[in-house]
């Protein structure tokens, strides 16, 4: 009896200790209620990783799923989540190959791990990835496109069985947004948005209904709608890097740049903590520091930018990822180019045939800052450069249209002015006719801009007027576009 006694108190403590070890830990990455037949020890891992998933820190919420399996290898939801950190909906990545090695460690067949979910509920959702990565007849052989527009039909049909699940609803939200294959669709971004409110309105601590939300509206149409959740956000996953770093897609697109400024400082910090907390040492080159340079720039802050690019430089000189070339290529293209200081692409130098894609906005830019320093064979010369990546790249529209924006100008200096001018007219109605982007312009100089500053030095205000404003339209609040109005 006393022994029974001893056991059941500690077990009671063991519970407790177990709760508020959780609850401690998971509190810094949002709040959801997602039952399930897993082991209670699993638990924290398990709701961890989900919470991972919804703020998009997929390497960790894998690393939290894997722990999950660990403890209770037959916790089928636990191979699903893993399963799941290999889509990434919104971004248009999937690794087909991995998803579905994941799934295998659960059973080799469709029909094993069909038969490991204890509950009809959780082989729904294993069933929601064995369509999406192409393990059933009718998502068999299908493009990711197709198998994509599978998924959201079946997630559509879970949420209409169970429609008080959190977590389905979530996820069909996110299904709605990766459907967008073109680029921001407003229709669809809304119709995700009239789904996830449901979630946002029960539970403002979800960091799937927050996250997702802010994605549906971080346009200048529709950014005030997603204000609320973009306060929220960073106070309901202090401990993601990319929840910090998402509300300021909202800023942005509002011109606020001061908030833009501080959500990018801590997403930075976060993010380059985590690495050293995976014995990392390194100082990461990436979107954070994109956004908070280009954020410094909007407030006329040019030693702030220049220091988040002095630390880039530094990375890329060393061992860069691919995506890290590309982020300083960038990078520097909008501290050269928003800043005006055209002799800055001598400080930047850097040697560019190891830049990887990055190189496009480098031979961009030094041509642009060539032409503003009259010195037209050294633009013509990076135009050539520039021009070699077109047969080489997916991003061939790219490099015609900065391409040609080069060429207008030189068609300009030329004395070939009407020709110049109906260039980059064409080239407005190229850019005009992408989505919005929700983030700093990857067209680094604006054609709207490029062509008021043209009217404007030729002394036609009222056509610069139009085509600053135009440009304000669609990234408000941007520095140059403002100087050039207020120079008329």
């Amino acid at each position: 009896m006393k022994k029974s006694f001893i056991f059941a108190v500690i077990t009671f403590f063991n519970i407790t200790i177990t709760s508020l070890v959780y609850s401690q830990e998971n509190s810094l990455l949002g709040k959801i209620d997602f039952p399930n037949s897993g082991s209670s020890n699993a638990q924290a891992d398990f709701i961890k990783g989900v919470m991972l998933l919804h703020n998009f820190e997929y390497s960790d919420a894998a690393r939290a799923f894997k722990k999950a399996q660990q403890i209770d290898p037959d916790f089928a939801l636990a191979f699903w989540g893993e399963a799941k950190t290999f889509n990434h909906a919104i971004w248009q990545e999937q690794d087909l190959e991995a998803a579905n090695e994941a799934l295998s460690k659960l059973g080799l067949s469709l029909e094993e791990r069909q038969k490991k979910a204890p509950t009809q509920r959780e082989k729904d959702y294993l069933m929601s990835l064995e369509i999406l990565y192409g393990n059933t007849p009718e998502s068999m052989g299908k493009t990711k496109e197709e198998r994509d527009f599978l998924y959201l039909d079946f997630m559509e049909q879970l949420h209409a069985k169970y429609p008080k699940d959190h977590e389905i609803t979530a996820f069909y939200g996110l299904a709605i947004l990766g459907s967008a294959h073109e680029g921001r669709d407003f229709a669809i971004y809304m119709r995700a948005a009239a789904e996830l409110f449901d979630v946002w309105n029960a539970n403002q601590e979800h960091p799937g209904a927050a996250h997702y939300l802010i994605h549906s509206f971080d346009d200048p149409i529709h950014a005030p709608l997603g204000l609320p959740m973009a306060r929220a956000y960073s106070k309901i996953a202090p401990a993601a890097a990319h929840a910090q770093h998402m509300t300021s897609h909202i800023f942005l697109a509002m011109g606020m740049w001061e908030d833009v400024v501080s959500a990018n400082i801590v997403a930075r910090d976060v993010q380059n903590n985590r690495q050293k907390e995976l014995g990392n040492n390194i100082t990461v080159c990436g979107h954070y520091p994109w956004w908070l340079e280009y954020g410094y720039l909007q407030e006329g802050d040019v030693e702030s930018a220049a220091e988040v690019l002095a630390n880039c430089k530094e990375r890329v000189e060393r061992t860069p990822s691919t995506g890290e070339q590309w982020h300083f290529g960038i990078m520097r293209a909008h501290y050269i180019i928003d800043s005006e200081n055209w002799d800055a692409v001598d400080t930047w130098k850097i040697d560019a045939d190891k830049m990887g894609w990055g190189a496009l906005d480098y031979y961009f830019t030094d041509a642009l800052a060539a032409i503003n320093l009259d010195n037209f064979n050294e633009a013509r010369r990076n135009l050539d450069s520039l021009l070699t990546f077109v047969d080489v790249t997916v991003r061939a529209e790219e490099v015609l249209h900065k391409s040609n924006q080069i060429k207008a100008l030189l068609l300009i200096e030329e004395g070939n002015t009407k020709a110049g001018i109906e260039l980059l007219k064409k080239e407005i109605e190229y850019e005009f006719s992408l989505p919005i982007e929700f983030g700093p312009p990857e067209i680094v100089k604006p054609s709207s801009e490029l062509l008021g500053e043209v009217y404007s030095q030729m002394g036609m205000k009222e056509e610069a007027k139009a085509a600053f404003e135009a440009q304000l339209k669609r990234t408000p609040k941007r520095k140059v576009s403002i100087i050039g109005l207020e120079k008329l």
